[in-house]
C-alpha cells in the first residue's frame, strides 16, 4: 500500500484475520468477492534460471506449459515455498506482485480483462488491495496471457 500511495495510484484495501495462510477461494469468500476477480501470484523458475511471476484466479491453476510458452521458456516449474521470502520478500499467502525485491517479468491470466479491477495480496497475509488494471500497469510491466486451468466462471 506504501508503494501504492507513493506512485498516488488509487486503491482500496481489505483486511481479514487468519492463523496463517489460506486458500485465495477462502480469501474471496471472507471478504465476500467474487473469486474470479481474486488473484494469487506464483513465482516460477524457467529451464533458463530465469524467474517468472504470475497472477492468476484463486480458483484456478497455473497451466504450466501454457505459462512456459507465454514466457518463452521450454518448461517451467514452481519456486520452492523456501525460496520465496529470500528471492521476493514475500511469506507464502502474502505474495504480491508490487513490491518484490527485484522486477519479475510478470504476466497476469487474460482473465483478469474481463473486470474494471483486480484484487490481490497487498504484501502479507491478511491484507488484499483492489487496483484497477490499468493503474496496476503503472505499478508493475506485465502481460496478458492465458495461463490457467480449471477457472471458476462467475
Amino acid at each position: 500500500m506504501r508503494l501504492l500511495e507513493q506512485k498516488k495510484v488509487p486503491y482500496q484495501h481489505f483486511t481479514y484475520e487468519s492463523e496463517g495462510a489460506i486458500s485465495g477461494l477462502e480469501v474471496a469468500e471472507l471478504l465476500g468477492q467474487n473469486p474470479a476477480q481474486v488473484f494469487k501470484t506464483l513465482v516460477t523458475t524457467g529451464r533458463s534460471g530465469a524467474h517468472y511471476v504470475f497472477v492468476i484466479p484463486v480458483g484456478a491453476g497455473l497451466e504450466l506449459k501454457k505459462a512456459a510458452k507465454a514466457v518463452g521458456e521450454k518448461s517451467l516449474e514452481m519456486l520452492k515455498q523456501k525460496d520465496l521470502l529470500p528471492l521476493t520478500g514475500y511469506v507464502h499467502g502474502g505474495c504480491s506482485p508490487i513490491g518484490m525485491k527485484k522486477p519479475f517479468r510478470t504476466t497476469i491470466d487474460a482473465s483478469a480483462s474481463r473486470f474494471d479491477s483486480l484484487i490481490f495480496s497487498g504484501g502479507r497475509i491478511g491484507l488484499q488491495v483492489q487496483v484497477a488494471l490499468a493503474d496496476l500497469a503503472r505499478m508493475v510491466r506485465f502481460q496478458l496471457a492465458d495461463v490457467t486451468t480449471d477457472l471458476i466462471h462467475n
